[in-house]
């Protein structure tokens, strides 16, 4: 399965983790997460989804957000984990671990009876 056969509903679901994941390596700006983002396999993200939700990170407190001079262009806004945010980031990843297993535990079963499809 590639990166375009992701039901949109899907990473919808799974984008704040995957960002707050990215972040957790340190403060990057919205076209270098979006690289990331896709680099891992998930598609490529666009503005209009990307920056709403690191503005929600904002508000509740888990991103901060520093202009920084471009080297030779434009400044970049950077976002970065705040204490809160790192805590907030491993406490979320282990949550969606959790429920990926749970998820597995139902799906994986369909997986053995591919090749027989009833």
């Amino acid at each position: 399965m590639n990166e375009h056969d992701w039901p949109s509903e899907w990473l919808r679901g799974v984008l704040d983790v995957c960002v707050l994941r990215v972040l957790l390596d340190g403060p990057s700006y919205g076209y270098a997460i979006t690289r990331r983002l896709s680099g891992a396999g998930l598609g490529a993200v666009k503005g209009g989804t990307l920056y709403p939700l690191l503005g929600r990170l904002e508000e509740a407190g888990h991103v901060e957000v520093e202009w920084r001079p471009g080297e030779g262009g434009p400044g970049r806004k950077y976002f970065a984990l705040t204490a809160a945010g790192r805590e907030y980031a491993h406490d979320q990843a282990a949550r969606w671990a959790a429920f990926t297993t749970t998820t597995r535990g139902l799906t994986d079963g369909a997986l053995g009876s591919a090749a027989g499809r009833n």
